[in-house]
């Protein structure tokens, strides 16, 4: 129906708590576990999966996420909402690299998928699951990426929606979603608020809540960053993944993807250093691995520039630093100057233009190279988890005015023009 068949059907076989390991059939919606309310991950028939996604049947899969199909939730891979998401290229980033004392330097471009953020994967994945086990209204707290995405795919799918975003949600990202003839509620307050506004809306009118991880299938979407970069770079991995979290969805992902991948022998036991990056306005995960901690406080009075990390908590908290410190990696942030930095970096000297929370991981990578705790000869890939479109507003500089009719047009262009 949407052009995205593949060959291969999946082999998911039951959902597991990843807290309380409680096993639930996957033929009926699903949201947290019923034990303990905890994450809850797909699982497959990892020796079926094998047989038919090997790397040559592969190499015959038309390049989006839906190639994977052995290890992803949706039965009818056929109906799914597609909108030609995953895919997405990994760029070497030569210029960055010398600039920060990198041999290698590789950029993962999630800003072209569909709506313009790595949240597309997730969400196409979403939609077309719930649409499968009969929900008729899909809703979501969001900062602005995902609520685009949800409306979407939800209006591809020809199911109503519903988005609860933070009052102060750029303009540019409201009315997207209302393009797509989402309802809109803004809420005086942070996404955890609107995550209470969704939870309280699904109970009353029976909106199914796809929430960060608060279901169980948009990590699978996800989780296809981590099988594209392992199939790019020839079934193997990079020494370092860096990664701006704020729900952190797509580390709890890749993690689950290369756990997967090893079982069915396409990579080995070689990990990256998987490296979360937050706000210094917002880092709860942060704060929690410099403590030593194994669940994260909610963070007070969250503030900055890149709302997709403005996540005060996060209900995966716990498998995001299991990942973080199982890989080696570490946490960090970063200043609201510094991502400005990093968006300018990348768009200046490798020509992306990324988000904000994209502009944290890419100066994130040149802390780390500074401080020694990456180094020189660490294969480092940054995710750019979305274009800076939506974000214009973050750009300084002022463009110059010119009159063509001007009596000298060449000394005016040359006053206009910046010193040399």
């Amino acid at each position: 129906m949407f052009g995205t068949l593949a060959s291969g059907r999946s082999t998911l076989t039951h959902l597991e708590c990843s807290n309380c390991g409680a096993t639930y059939p996957h033929d009926r919606l699903a949201t947290t576990c019923p034990a303990c309310g905890k994450v809850l991950l797909a699982r497959y028939d990892l020796a079926a999966a094998k047989e038919t996604m090997t790397p040559a049947a592969l190499r015959e899969r038309p390049w989006n996420l839906w190639r994977y199909t052995e290890i992803l939730p949706v039965q009818d891979v056929a109906a799914a909402p597609s909108l030609g998401e995953g895919g997405t290229p990994l760029h070497e980033a030569p210029a960055l690299a010398r600039d920060f004392g990198f041999d290698r330097l590789l950029i993962k471009d999630e800003g072209l998928n569909p709506t313009g953020s790595f949240k597309a994967r997730g969400l196409a994945m979403a939609v077309a699951r719930a649409k499968e086990l009969g929900a008729r209204t899909v809703a979501i707290p969001s900062a602005g990426n995902a609520a685009a995405a949800m409306a979407a795919y939800a209006a591809r799918a020809g199911l109503g929606a519903v988005v609860a975003m933070p009052a102060d949600t750029p303009a540019v990202m409201t009315a997207e979603c209302r393009a797509y003839g989402a309802t809109v509620l803004l809420v005086d307050g942070l996404i955890d608020d609107c995550g209470k506004v969704v939870r309280a809306g699904a109970a009353a009118y029976g909106w199914f809540d796809a929430s960060t991880l608060r279901e169980p299938y948009r990590a699978e979407g996800k989780k296809t960053m981590g099988l594209e970069l392992a199939e790019q770079l020839g079934w193997r991995l990079p020494a370092v993944i860096i990664y701006p979290t704020g729900g952190g969805t797509g580390i709890v992902g890749m993690w689950k993807a290369f756990a997967e991948l090893e079982a069915m022998g396409l990579i080995g036991r070689e990990r990256p250093k998987m490296v979360v990056v937050q706000a210094a306005g917002c880092a709860p995960i942060a704060r929690a691995f410099a403590a030593g901690e194994d669940h994260a406080e909610r963070w007070a009075g969250a503030v900055t520039v890149a709302p997709g990390i403005r996540v005060p908590a996060a209900i995966a908290d716990y498998l995001i630093l299991d990942a973080v410190r199982a890989s080696g990696g570490t946490a960090l942030t970063v200043t609201d100057d510094d991502l400005r930095q990093g968006m300018v970096l990348a768009a200046e000297r490798e020509g992306l233009f990324v988000s904000p929370e994209s502009g944290a991981a890419v100066i994130a990578a040149r802390a780390l190279r500074q401080s020694g705790v990456l180094r020189q000869d660490d294969e480092t890939v940054v995710f750019s988890t979305g274009s800076g479109l939506m974000h214009t507003d973050l750009v300084d500089g002022a463009s110059a005015a010119i009159d063509p009719n001007a009596p000298d047009l060449a000394a005016a262009i040359g006053a206009a023009l910046p010193p040399r």
